[in-house]
């Protein structure tokens, strides 16, 4: 009964407009009032202790390090790197927003921001160049959902904080698998653009190349002084997050001079809503989570699952076509916040990977911001390109398909996600991670 109390309350106040934060609130409320264990207290208590974490500082530093990136010109200077190296190619400009996504990613890991930059950027230039719209921003819708994959994640995060999970791990675990997202776009774009007839720029030379990269020198190695010192153990991730806003701040203003003093107040006061936004769901949904322990809810889902206890990656499959489901009708960070109190029991009974069952799962959930009907990041694309959302879906339908095989490829093969982990975590060579990974 606790189940169906749990879905009916959560699905009802959201069927009627109540935001995802108070419909999770309502949700609690409505399993207290069930349980007979009302309290006031209780529910302010959990909103104090839900926010009140440490790591999940991170967030907001990473979320202002995104806004400071895009304001301060650290954006556009990698692109025109990834134009002087791909976009001579046919199609040249859909192979520049996979790179430059890529790159984008290990900066602010956020989908939204990315993928408005980038279609800011490359739609009116792949508009002039006679590109099929529809696709291309399909494409760079699934270009920005690498952010959450590849680290600093904001989904890993939460992920971690909720789970009680290493976020370090995580985002090691999340740069393999971010890659191989990043190349099925790759392919499935080759595929699709073969035949069109589009303009390419002209090659250019590597006295030119170079000239792009020490341009875009400051923004090309940001990622790698992030995730070297969260590798490394000179940072944990919010006080690497906190250099990343810092010096993106500094890039922007002293090196590039793009970013304005005047700009500043909006900068800091789009990031601080967004935050605000996100950090308030972590604490109503630790209201739930609670709540959810107390019902015994995971026993109860566990029971419904039993059958596939003996097979970890028959579970594994499972959970992931549940998760995709929810995820076509909740946005990415309530389905983490949601379904981790539900499924994590589940993971440890059976024996998965804590941290491979995080980087899938956080993959998945990226995943769903491309899946109508809610779709963020095809609103955003279908609004900055001026595409209707109708034929963005359309267009974004190959590379969907593409980045859904990645994930269900790792599910039947975990060790392509925990091998190389284990090779960053320096506790195996190179050679025995390519050994594990294809079996020899």
């Amino acid at each position: 009964m606790t189940v169906e109390i749990f879905l009916v309350t959560l699905v009802g106040a959201m069927a009627i407009g109540v935001p995802v934060a108070f419909s999770l609130i309502v949700c609690g409320l409505a399993l207290m009032l069930y349980m007979g264990i009302f309290d006031s207290q209780i529910v302010a208590l959990k909103l104090i202790e839900g926010a009140d974490n440490f790591q999940l500082l991170a967030l907001p530093f990473f979320l202002l390090a995104g806004e400071l990136m895009n304001a301060g010109g650290l954006s556009k200077r990698i692109i025109a790197f990834a134009i002087s190296l791909v976009g001579h190619l046919h199609g040249g400009l859909g192979y520049v927003a996979i790179c430059a996504a890529v790159i984008m990613a290990a900066l602010s890991g956020s989908a939204a921001a990315d993928t408005a930059a980038l279609a800011g950027i490359l739609i009116p230039m792949m508009r002039a160049a006679n590109y099929n719209i529809p696709r291309s921003a399909g494409l760079i819708a699934s270009g920005g959902i690498i952010a959450p994959v590849i680290p600093p994640s904001g989904g890993f995060i939460v992920f971690g904080v909720a789970a009680n999970v290493s976020i370090t791990q995580l985002f090691l675990g999340g740069i393999f698998p971010g890659l191989l997202m990043a190349f099925s776009l790759i392919f499935a774009w080759a595929f699709v653009a073969r035949r069109d007839k589009v303009q390419t720029f002209p090659r250019q030379t590597w006295v030119q190349r170079a000239r792009a990269f020490r341009d875009g020198i400051f923004a090309l190695f940001m990622p790698a002084i992030i995730l070297g010192c969260i590798k490394f153990g000179w940072a944990t991730p919010t006080e690497a997050a906190v250099f990343a806003a810092v010096y993106a701040l500094f890039v922007g203003m002293f090196v590039y001079r793009e970013l304005k003093p005047r700009e500043l107040y909006g900068v800091f006061l789009m990031a601080a809503k967004t935050s605000a936004a996100v950090m308030f769901l972590v604490a109503a949904a630790l209201i739930s989570a609670w709540l959810i322990t107390q019902a015994n809810i995971p026993a109860e889902l566990g029971s419904l699952l039993e059958g596939f206890e003996d097979s970890p990656r028959l579970m594994m499959f499972v959970m992931m076509l549940l998760v995709i489901a929810v995820g076509t009708a909740l946005d990415f960070t309530p389905t983490v916040l949601i379904l981790t109190p539900i499924l994590m029991p589940i993971v440890r009974k059976v024996g998965i990977n804590e941290v491979y069952f995080g980087v899938l799962f956080i993959m998945n959930n990226a995943i769903g911001l491309i899946t109508p009907p809610v779709g963020i990041v095809l609103n955003v694309v279908s609004s900055v390109a001026r595409v209707p959302m109708s034929a963005v879906m359309r267009g974004v339908v190959p590379f969907f398909l593409a980045q859904s095989a990645v994930l269900f490829f790792l599910v039947l093969l975990p060790e392509w996600v925990i091998a190389p982990l284990n090779f960053l975590r320096d506790r195996i060579t190179f050679g025995e991670m390519l050994a594990r990974m294809f079996g020899f």
